[in-house]
């Protein structure tokens, strides 16, 4: 197929894989899936930050618990004069502030004394506390009038609540603290959680608007706690606070980077901190030093089971929400919150990748190359979701991932209708004549082949038995078929072990060639390996035949090489692989003039000098053959070069250059010592008949006049 024509396919296949990877996005059928992937991201990559260190949380876990119902008598809840105590203990320490994820809503079980003293110590220390908005509860529809407005302003709400009516007042109830400790503290904040579809909890709103009122979320107030402007700016992505840009999404909601699993903040059991406070005031060591805590975040909040603040998140299934806070305010200090990737940059990205995976597979020419495609760029989505974490990015994962494997899939059945087609053809038009190995390397390449007619040099082999007609009169049609079965599979295997292609069987004859349709720059060297192979194996079975039709089978081989033309000839229905041209002529004429020396391989000399001497040999002669006027120097191959020379080749060598010269009685001398080489005394004849009437313009060429 054209180049154009793949060019047009690839970009089909690319936007295709882009709008169908966007509609399964817009629809949140992928959301489950990417959720999964984004869990994975956190608990690899999640570790603290230079802030951690600085937020301290205090656990009223199931210790706590058992030791205030054990040491104390403490039911649940306790008295809140025991939260005077923590308190102490912060004020001692030199705390920045302290957040308190507890809902006071409700005034003390132990009476007015309680809530007093713990709103004293509320007052006279620097903290956070929480309210809780939302449908369920009634305890407040406007702002209570005995309570202080917020300190946070929020610049633009009024356009952002319009734009949002999901955060109307109209929806949306309180449960403040009681007056007393509403007043008291220096901040109140918001500690609504919302989970995602999956019920993880990955997000937080840092802002919510009640009756007017700005109320963070508890980690943002606490971030504002010590900061004289607090005032928020709505921007185009999200909200300006305090210098940084953090990117929200349409309901102020931020991607949270947790920092590890539960207790990667340093925690302390809230019994332990009351304990050492008790300690403290009575003149007592402490297991607990205060300087822990000095200038450092501290948030109080549940852990023990019963009290149900256990939350579902993406680095940890049974997460304390306080902890959710303070990985807010971890993020809010390392700058490091998360941000979706911009949609525009995100799906033209995918749309590129789309295109690269397509224009790869519709391109490779190897199934190495298209398993390399598919293995690059199934990762790549992973490589870059991950990768865009470290820079505190969100890039969807499985977005990426469909798109990618609609492209490659699509692609991968546009080879098999296109492509698969060719190689189909190929497979059939070639099974007969080339090697497995030879087929799988144009089905794996096809741009190796051209089918078509096309000029090239081959070494070409023709081989034929010695009096075959002879042998078949004495045999069986079924004895002479098994013959050769035999033989021609022995020769054929031989061919194709060399990466020879089999043009045809004509009787006990064989023709093949090297170089085509592969190219293979050592063609001459193969088809010389293969022919010495075939002699070997035949003289190997020589004996067997012999007992089985009473014959001694002799293969007579001519090999040469020169251009021809290859390709696929024949009717548009049927056509063979095959060659034509003078070289394939005089291959065939090599191989009958083996008789005239009684040899049984003849090359020419254009396929000995490109075997750079790697094989014994000797030179037979210059012969001109019947229908070729151009003569053709010939060698006979003897064996491979790390075989031992054979007897008498010296000798021989000798007695033909005197014959070259013209010096015909000294060469019959010479030729005339080797009785049982057939060739010298083919020489040693026809120096004796000529050597008395030499020509003045001798040249030794042997003209044949028989095929």
């Amino acid at each position: 197929m054209k180049r154009s024509k793949k060019s047009q396919y690839v970009l089909i296949v690319g936007f295709t894989a882009l709008l169908f990877a966007q509609l399964l996005h817009t629809s949140k059928l992928l959301d489950q899936w990417e959720y999964s992937t984004w869990s994975w991201r956190e608990r690899s990559l999640a570790k603290p930050s230079a802030f951690s260190k600085d937020i301290k949380i205090i656990l009223l876990d199931q210790s706590s618990l058992d030791w205030g119902a054990s040491q104390n008598g403490l039911s649940w809840p306790w008295p809140r004069e025991v939260y005077t105590l923590l308190l102490s203990f912060m004020h001692r320490a030199g705390a920045k502030v302290t957040a308190f994820d507890i809902l006071y809503s409700e005034p003390s079980l132990y009476g007015v004394t309680d809530d007093e003293k713990f709103a004293k110590s509320v007052a006279n220390n620097s903290v956070v506390l929480s309210l809780f908005l939302g449908q369920q509860t009634q305890q407040n529809l406007h702002w209570p009038k005995n309570i202080a407005p917020s300190s946070v302003k929020l610049n633009g709400w009024q356009q952002w609540l319009a734009d949002n009516n999901t955060n109307d007042k109209n929806k949306l109830n309180a449960s403040f603290p009681i007056p007393e400790l509403a007043n008291a503290a220096k901040m109140l904040a918001h500690v609504n959680e919302k989970a995602d579809d999956d019920g993880v909890f990955r997000r937080f709103s840092l802002f919510q608007v009640f009756d007017q009122q700005i109320l963070p979320s508890l980690g943002l107030g606490t971030f504002l706690f010590d900061k004289q402007d607090k005032t928020l700016n709505l921007t185009k992505n999200g909200l300006q606070i305090a210098g940084q840009n953090i990117a929200t999404d349409a309901q102020g909601q931020v991607i949270l980077k947790f920092r590890g699993g539960s207790g990667t903040h340093q925690s302390f059991n809230a019994a332990a901190i009351i304990q050492a406070e008790l300690h403290l005031q009575a003149g007592e060591p402490a297991q607990i030093n205060p300087l822990i805590f000095k200038d450092k975040y501290v948030f109080l909040g549940f852990s023990a089971p019963g009290l149900k603040d256990l939350r579902p998140t993406p680095v940890d299934g049974d997460y304390p929400g306080v902890e959710i806070h303070a990985t807010l305010l971890d993020n809010l200090l390392a700058h490091d919150t998360i941000k979706p990737v911009p949609a525009l940059i995100f799906w033209s990205a995918v749309l590129f990748i789309s295109l690269a995976a397509s224009y790869s597979i519709i391109f490779s020419t190897t199934i190495l190359q298209l398993a390399a495609s598919f293995l690059f760029f199934t990762a790549l989505p992973l490589g870059l979701g991950f990768g865009f974490y470290q820079l505190n990015f969100w890039w969807s994962i499985v977005g990426n991932e469909v798109a990618v494997i609609m492209a490659l899939v699509n692609s991968v059945i546009f080879n098999y209708l296109t492509e698969g087609k060719q190689k189909r053809f190929i497979r059939s038009a070639f099974n007969q004549y080339l090697s497995v190995e030879v087929i799988n390397r144009i089905l794996d390449n096809p741009a190796l082949l051209t089918l078509g007619g096309e000029k090239r040099e081959l070494s070409i082999l023709f081989s034929d038995i010695q009096g075959f007609s002879t042998i078949s009169e004495r045999l069986t049609p079924e004895q002479l078929v098994q013959l050769l079965n035999d033989y021609l599979t022995d020769m054929t295997d031989i061919i194709m072990e060399e990466g020879g292609t089999l043009d045809k069987y004509e009787g006990d004859a064989i023709i093949a060639f090297w170089n085509a349709p592969l190219e293979q720059p050592d063609h001459a060297m193969r088809i010389c390996r293969a022919v010495l192979k075939c002699q070997r194996t035949l003289a190997a079975r020589r004996e067997e035949f012999y007992q089985r039709i009473g014959a001694w089978i002799y293969v007579r081989i001519g090999v040469h090489t020169g251009d021809v033309v290859v390709g696929n000839i024949g009717s548009k229905k049927r056509f063979d692989y095959t060659m034509l041209g003078d070289a394939a002529n005089l291959a065939s004429r090599l191989e009958g003039a083996n008789k005239y020396f009684g040899t049984f391989t003849m090359i020419s000399e254009s396929t000995w000098l490109q075997t750079n001497q790697a094989f014994i040999g000797r030179e037979i002669g210059t012969l001109k053959v019947v229908g070729r006027n151009t003569p053709v120097t010939v060698f006979e191959l003897l064996g491979f070069k790390h075989e031992p020379i054979p007897a008498g080749i010296n000798q021989y060598h000798q007695g033909l250059e005197l014959y070259k010269k013209g010096q015909l009685k000294q060469a019959a001398d010479i030729f005339a010592q080797l009785p049982d080489d057939p060739v010298a005394q083919v020489y040693l004849a026809r120096c004796r008949k000529e050597q008395e009437n030499v020509p003045a313009d001798w040249n030794g060429i042997w003209v044949l006049d028989e095929k």
